[in-house]
């Protein structure tokens, strides 16, 4: 849809990290006017995050923009925990099921120098060295004034404004938003560095000793990130960088494999927080990221949910400033990823704590329980689900409807890929296979019919050809329906099953039900699944209700 038809003034967002840019794309790609602005004249040149999970893979393949992220990044497949000298646990990432099975390890500053790039195809440019000073909320957009690196002011009245700048916001403060959580006590040091050792390249190791917590991520090229707490002195304030010696004395003491460093590129102290808004939406203003959470770096979540809540606002905002959606589809943000961002900050700091524990139950639990509890297969899966992002579901979100399958993802969990045979699609899509993934764009919701397998032409001339079936009434009814509701916003897929490889089968992944549909939201995720004869009228009751102006909610749908 041209950015023409909108009329509407643009979302301002302010802060150019990771979920800021990620808010831009997202709003860009649906043709939606953005500003995004940060105070900083240049961009941050330290690698501060370090960890892309599977899912935030899948969804910039989603977005067109993963290859230069794998071409740039480095590939760690195992987890290795160890105890006073001893592994208590290690976890591979190779059963999961994804193009990406590892943690992709890249520069923050490369991250954001790559969405920047992505972001000028698109039209958007970010703007550096200006300031938000001041904003004021009304009825129909926000007064705010902005500031230069120059000193002129200026005025702009933005649509909704998503704020994204960081962990000492000022936006937050300014809503007067509790920012309720806990301080560690301990000190941590982070520090970039070459490193040698007796291990292999795409495994990365967290040691923990009586001494303190040591970790170290491989970068490639024999680069390492090294987190450790304790640092031997408290830091003075401000904090002078620690040396590679105080790193070398630090791995010498908790370390007990080899581990040779040199060339230290960059480090610094830091204090972990664990601490959350207690909301996400007020009015017309939008915290996303380290604005809304900060919490330990253990499991390398907080850039990813930083930009997957991003990629969940973006949609939902460019429906409704679309005029195409009510205003409580906004509501849903908040309703779907603040129980994640809960989630996240109990797991990192209860691993923080474990990890760090030098006596008492943790210590217990950490050397004499977990080696048992890592050893069962369900545990490994559910590890492995959880760290990767894999499992981040909204099931019970308002924007699920669910119907009884033969298998297959529900509603609310993530559209999987698999490699399917297109029988027709949009844009004069011709039959031939392909995968979810490249048929899903994320401006758009799509709706795959699932139909029963084509019959296979066995004559001698073409022992391959299948002829597509005539199209079922109850399926085109379904389709035309949806349409009528998101006019321009919906891209409608006949697929059916096929073999060969480039995914997993659609029955593996989506089920055995034929005639069925999934309704896949603009940010890869299942909003509704049903048959396409019997579910017909609850799929259209739910698109009228969210996703439509002037729905009724579902008297089942509570926010």
């Amino acid at each position: 849809m041209d950015a023409a038809a909108y009329d509407a003034s643009p979302v301002l967002i302010v802060g150019a990290g990771p979920t800021g840019l990620a808010a831009a794309m997202s709003l860009a790609r649906a043709h939606i006017p953005v500003r995004l602005i940060d105070k900083a004249p240049q961009p941050n040149p330290y690698s501060r995050a370090i960890g892309i999970q599977a899912r935030t893979l899948e969804l910039l393949e989603q977005h067109r923009l993963v290859e230069p992220f794998l071409e740039l990044g480095h590939r760690a497949r195992v987890a290795n925990l160890f105890s006073n000298g001893m592994r208590l646990a290690q976890l591979d990432f190779d059963p999961l099921h994804t193009r990406y099975p590892y943690l992709l390890f890249l520069d923050q500053s490369v991250t954001e120098r790559l969405l920047t790039e992505h972001l000028a195809t698109l039209g958007v440019k970010v703007e550096r060295g200006v300031e938000l000073m001041a904003f004021m909320q009304g009825s129909a957009s926000i007064q705010t004034t902005l500031r230069r690196a120059d000193g002129r002011t200026e005025a702009m009245r933005p649509s909704y404004l998503i704020a994204a700048d960081g962990a000492h916001s000022s936006i937050r403060r300014r809503l007067g938003l509790n920012f309720e959580g806990k301080t560690f006590e301990q000190t941590f040091l982070l520090a970039d560095l070459h490193a040698e050792t007796d291990w292999p390249d795409d495994e990365f190791h967290i040691f923990a000793s009586g001494d303190g917590l040591v970790a170290l991520f491989p970068m490639g090229h024999g680069r390492h990130r090294l987190i450790a707490d304790h640092a031997p002195e408290p830091p003075l304030d401000p904090a002078p960088e620690p040396s590679l010696e105080q790193c070398k004395a630090l791995i010498a003491r908790r370390v007990r494999e080899r581990v040779d460093v040199s060339d230290l590129a960059w480090s610094s102290y830091f204090r972990v927080n664990s601490r959350m808004v207690d909301r996400l939406r007020v009015g017309r203003i939008f915290l996303a990221g380290d604005a809304a959470h900060v919490h330990s770096p253990a499991g390398a979540q907080g850039m990813n949910t930083g930009i997957q809540e991003a990629l969940n606002l973006g949609w939902k905002l460019a429906r409704v400033i679309g005029g195409a959606a009510p205003d409580r589809l906004l509501d849903t943000y908040h309703a779907e990823r603040h129980p994640i961002e809960r989630d996240v900050l109990r797991q990192t700091g209860f691993i923080t704590q474990m990890a760090e524990a030098g006596h008492g139950p943790l210590k217990l639990l950490r050397e004499r329980v977990m080696p048992v509890l890592a050893a069962l297969g369900p545990l490994r899966d559910a590890a492995r689900a959880t760290i990767s992002e894999l499992a981040i579901q909204y099931r019970r979100s308002p924007l699920t409807l669910e119907r009884v399958l033969d298998g297959g993802p529900r509603a609310g969990e993530r559209a999987p890929d698999a490699l399917v045979h297109v029988i027709d699609g949009p844009l004069g899509r011709a039959p031939g296979v392909g995968c979810i993934f490249d048929l899903h764009d994320p401006a758009f919701f799509s709706l795959f019919l699932l139909v029963p397998p084509l019959p296979v032409d066995d004559t001698p001339l073409d022992p391959a050809a299948k002829h597509a079936p005539p199209p079922d009434p109850e399926v085109e009814k379904l389709a035309a329906e949806v349409e009528r509701l998101l006019p321009n916003a919906v891209r409608v897929w006949r697929i059916t099953d096929t073999s060969g490889d480039g995914g997993p089968a659609l029955s593996e992944s989506y089920g055995r039900t034929r005639p069925s549909f999934y309704l896949v939201r603009p940010d890869g995720y299942i909003s509704a699944r049903g048959r396409t004869g019997s579910d017909l009228h609850g799929l259209v009751r739910h698109c009228e209700a969210w996703f439509a102006v002037g729905g009724e909610i579902p008297e089942q749908a509570t926010l």
